[in-house]
């Protein structure tokens, strides 16, 4: 081996090894929350306000009195909220799937000026601030009586539709159309088509799609907020919100603990789902 081929391989190493470096510390930056959370539910209230980047000792550690205070907090029962968080979420991101991509199908392969006004619209949706709209959708909410978990998802759905129309445009454009009309002369219909050929090749398309919907339905805490009839129903973000004590005081300690219950089920979801996001990202970047 030639000792300019040497260098060159020396070279690489040590690019990779400072490219290691540089993620491995922006991994820690982003992880560095959740750890602070995490480490923060098991303090004491007024241990988490003076030593709040400290780990818990025998004086700080409050083990799981501030997650039982948290959940037990108030007259509205916690697992309700959790109830609440769980339909909206799943309900939300499948209707956002399913008609999402129906409409991306139609629309890529019609490539009409309608279509195309359509979808420029969804993609204009996008860049549109929520606060714009929010008064005048919380009255159309009430109206529509479209304030109760059961039925809020639509909203989420008119909300979610634009960026899932165009990842999932984007990814049918990329499908040989020839498939399609396969199928057609085997004699699958529109329906057919899609539900049988079109909707399993949008696989990868839609686990990336579904993550992004379930972390942004089940964290939202706005929406639900000016929709939802507070009396009766409540979501996970809103039930922290409403952790407070006489004069405005916050229990930060069950606080903490309530937010890292919030957290986990995201995170294992994500965990999970990571190499499908992955490929999602490859696909849509081969065949975009």
């Amino acid at each position: 081996m030639t000792k300019k081929r040497q260098r060159t391989l020396a070279d690489e190493r040590r690019f990779r090894t400072f490219i290691s470096v540089v993620l491995a510390i922006i991994c820690i930056i982003y992880v560095l929350p959740v750890v602070s959370v995490a480490v923060n539910s098991f303090k004491k209230n007024t241990y988490v306000k003076t030593e709040t980047f400290a780990l818990p000792n025998e004086e700080s550690f409050a083990g799981f009195d501030n997650y039982v205070k948290g959940m037990t907090f108030g007259d509205y029962p916690f697992w309700k909220c959790v109830l609440y968080s769980t339909f909206i979420t799943l309900a939300s991101s499948g209707l956002i799937i399913l008609f999402c991509s129906m409409a991306a199908w139609y629309i890529a392969r019609v490539n009409s000026l309608v279509c195309k006004i359509i979808y420029y619209l969804c993609v204009f949706s996008m860049v549109v601030p929520f606060q714009m709209v929010m008064f005048t959708l919380s009255k159309t909410a009430d109206t529509l009586k479209l304030n109760t978990p059961w039925t809020i998802p639509i909203v989420y759905l008119g909300f979610g539709a634009g960026l899932a129309i165009f990842m999932f445009v984007g990814f049918v454009k990329g499908i040989p159309i020839e498939i399609e009309e396969a199928a057609a002369i085997d004699g699958c219909g529109p329906v057919a088509t899609f539900f049988k050929v079109v909707l399993p090749m949008l696989k990868p398309t839609i686990i990336s799609v579904g993550i992004l919907e379930i972390m942004w339905v089940w964290n939202d805490f706005l929406l639900p907020y000016l929709v939802l009839d507070l009396t009766e129903y409540k979501t996970i973000p809103i039930q922290i919100q409403y952790l407070k004590g006489s004069y405005g005081t916050v229990d930060l300690g069950a606080t903490t603990a309530l937010i890292f219950l919030g957290i986990i089920p995201v995170i294992i979801f994500y965990l999970c789902c990571q190499k499908y996001i992955i490929k999602g990202v490859a696909a849509g970047a081969v065949k975009g």
